[in-house]
């Protein structure tokens, strides 16, 4: 009864009462009323609809009830609930009703303002994740809590694990006690806080990702070979003559997609995407396979690696390493010159890469016209893969490509772990011909799997919601850009006119980031809901099975339809939604890990800095002030106190500010000149005011040479 009540529901988007519901269910007695009665009062309680104030029932995607996150700022003034499928909403700290930070809530939104309101209950506490310095005082133990948003458990120090102070540890809380404090358990030690690499590894567990292997994991490493043997060759095509080649960045350690490329008598390319077998040696049931899955990615900071795999088999037997013969699951593709995929062919291979190459080398040669040593037997080869990426790229335009080209950020560390240097990472064409030819990968065996009818897990991007673009398009007219069209025509193609504005644009990076918040989140799904950032209509992870466990399962679908032996196994429609969701969340808990890392590093490299001068640009303006980032992306706030002596206003649709008595404007993309004036890696917080300033005796204005 529940899903036919969801779905009377849906098709109805104003409340219905409990009579309305009945009648639509063509119930008749008595009985059957007070039966529907009991599951509404449950699918209430299990939060599956709401209950307005009235009495009638609808689902929450149509009242302004919401159900999300709770994130509260470090002031502890104010939070925003998160959630899928609506805008964040700001909480002031009188509207808590006893949430803590991260606990799951209903949150009822403002009829005049859909972004602002007040928690009304707490579904779940979080209790997970809490990672702190341990301390003593007058003989009662405390864990400082590294997020400020929670407050210091105690720790019963018969029970300590040995921890002595200044310890960072990983804690679990246990118990409310009576007088508003927290009691919890050391888990784990992690080590002093003044040893290396002791920070990022707090971060890293405060996120709840694992970081050490179990030992039935260690143990079926044992088993694990070194080399591929001859009889892993059955039934596989013997490309080791062939001239394959990975393309990575120079500090990669793990290979999972090799290349090759040919021009045939047609006139067309034949393109090999040659992907590590990791499915051979990883089994679904194994205590590495299960492993794999509840990390569900790896995980890339600043000074290491978090892999999904073992280094033995993400570094070694299922790396394509230069040299040495390698399994793989090969996607072959005849492209013709327009970027369209003629034919293609699925088959398990063994090959022996003839070169690793790196980003550098190869933009050298291509954008520079560098010899490269090493490289002269692989140029003609080189410059075949950079036509047909602009040949894949022109058509992936033409269908609606987004290239939001947006930078990202790089931290350069020294041995002992410290930021000496924070730039922003190379895109060159080595960058982009790996990135086309993935992607041309992905969707011809997306196709494949689609066409066999099989269930499979799809990456999918949504198209944006109406409101979102629409609040698009009345920012950008308030910015002087002038679309076709209302949101209910916007396509991809206006998108694309919208970038391409931007990119003429000297703040580019900040205007791109506003028009990517408009688009939803890429994610994965068991059904096929098309790409609209790639413009694909089926598109799914394929080529990264050493670090990502969707395309690990996507591999091992693919067997079971190439009818490879020990893989007769048939996925329902359920698991691999529950494995999509899993891995949707995996994903999200990583970037959030790895943006908390950088934010870290940056406040942490920022604080040798006080004092000094930068040109930056507004990237983003709010009430509480203005957000400011530099060349390098490092971003910081001016406070609104700091601004100057005026009363500003917030605009929340042109999202700038503007002075009472001065007229003076803020808005996003404006150039100015700042200075840092404070930053904690405590916090991850970094400090901003405007520059000064100075006018000499010669009546001019003077200021310092500013950074760049």
């Amino acid at each position: 009864m529940e899903n036919t009540i969801l779905e009377i529901l849906k098709d109805n988007s104003r409340a219905l009462s409990v009579y309305q519901i009945n009648d639509l269910l063509d119930l008749k007695s008595s009985d059957e009323l007070k039966e529907l009665q009991i599951v509404l009062n449950k699918m209430v309680n299990d939060m599956k609809i709401c209950q307005s104030k009235k009495g009638k029932y609808l689902l929450f995607e149509n009242s302004h009830y919401k159900i999300g996150r709770l994130s509260i700022h470090r002031s502890y003034n104010f939070g925003f609930v998160e959630g899928e499928g609506f805008p964040d909403v700001k909480i002031d700290a009188r509207d808590f009703n006893d949430a803590k930070h991260r606990d799951m809530v209903v949150v009822e939104t403002s009829k005049k303002n859909p972004t602002e309101g007040k928690i009304i209950k707490v579904i779940e506490r979080d209790h997970s994740n809490l990672v702190g310095e341990f301390y003593i005082e007058n003989g009662i133990g405390f864990v400082k809590m590294d997020n400020t948003r929670y407050k210091d458990y105690l720790i019963d120090l018969n029970d300590s694990k040995g921890a002595v102070p200044g310890h960072k540890v990983y804690v679990r809380k246990i118990e409310d006690l009576p007088n508003g404090k927290q009691k919890g358990e050391i888990i784990k030690i992690i080590g002093h806080k003044d040893d290396v690499g002791v920070d990022i590894s707090s971060i890293v567990y405060e996120y709840g990702i694992p970081i050490d292997f179990n030992d039935d994991v260690e143990k079926e490493l044992e088993d694990i070979p070194t080399s591929v043997t001859e009889s892993d060759l059955v039934g596989r095509r013997d490309l080791r003559g062939e001239t394959i080649v990975t393309i990575d960045g120079a500090d990669a350690k793990d290979f999972d997609d090799g290349i090759s490329i040919k021009k045939l008598p047609n006139g067309h390319y034949m393109l090999g995407v040659h992907i590590a077998d990791v499915s051979h040696y990883v089994k679904e049931d194994s205590a590495i396979g299960k492993d794999a899955h509840e990390r569900g990615t790896s995980v890339y900071l600043v000074d290491r690696v978090i892999p999904m795999l073992p280094h033995q088999l993400s570094n070694g037997i299922c790396s394509l390493n230069e040299g040495v013969d390698r399994l793989t699951l090969s996607c072959e593709m005849e492209i013709d010159p327009n970027g369209n995929i003629r034919n293609y062919d699925i088959y398990t291979a063994v090959i022996n890469s003839k070169k690793r190459m790196t980003y550098k080398d190869v933009n050298a040669i291509l954008e520079n016209n560098e010899k490269v040593e090493g490289y002269e037997s692989f140029e003609d080869n080189l410059h075949l893969m950079s036509d047909l990426a602009d040949a894949l790229r022109e058509n992936m335009k033409r269908r609606g490509y987004l290239d939001f080209d947006t930078d990202e950020m790089k931290i350069i560390v020294d041995k002992e772990g410290n930021p000496i240097e924070i730039t922003t990472r190379d895109r060159g064409t080595g960058e982009k011909i790996i990135e086309m030819f993935m992607i041309a990968a992905n969707e011809a065996v997306a196709t494949y799997v689609h066409w066999l009818e099989k269930e499979m897990i799809y990456r999918v991007h949504e198209i944006p919601d109406e409101k979102k673009i629409q609040e698009l398009i009345n920012f950008l007219s308030g910015y002087g850009i002038k679309l076709d069209g209302k949101s209910k025509r916007f396509t991809s193609k206006l998108m694309q006119e919208v970038l391409s504005i931007f990119s003429e644009m000297e703040a580019k990076e900040v205007y791109s980031s506003i028009a990517l918040r408009s688009m939803k989140k890429a994610r994965y799904s068991p059904d096929n809901l098309g790409h609209f950032g790639l413009g694909s209509k089926l598109y799914t992870h394929f080529t990264s099975p050493i670090r990502r466990l969707p395309d690990l399962i996507v591999h091992r679908i693919i067997k079971n339809s190439l009818q490879i032996k020990g893989f007769d196994k048939n996925y329902t429609y359920d698991q691999l939604a529950v494995w999509a969701e899993h891995a949707s969340f995996t994903e999200d808990r990583s970037v959030k890990c790895e943006r908390a890392v950088e934010k870290y590093e940056a406040a942490r490299y920022m604080e040798d800095h006080i004092g000094e001068e930068y040109e930056a640009v507004i990237s983003g303006v709010t009430r509480d002030g203005i957000w400011i980032q530099l060349k390098n992306l490092i971003e910081g706030l001016i406070k609104i106190s700091e601004i100057g002596k005026d009363y500003y206003d917030f605009d929340e649709k042109l999202l700038l500010i503007k002075g009472r008595k001065t007229g003076r404007i803020y808005k996003i993309g404006d150039k100015v000149e700042v200075v840092v004036t404070g930053a904690s890696r405590e916090t991850s917080e970094i400090d901003f005011a405007f520059v000064k300033k100075d006018k000499g005796s010669d009546g001019i204005e003077k200021k310092k040479k500013l950074k760049r």
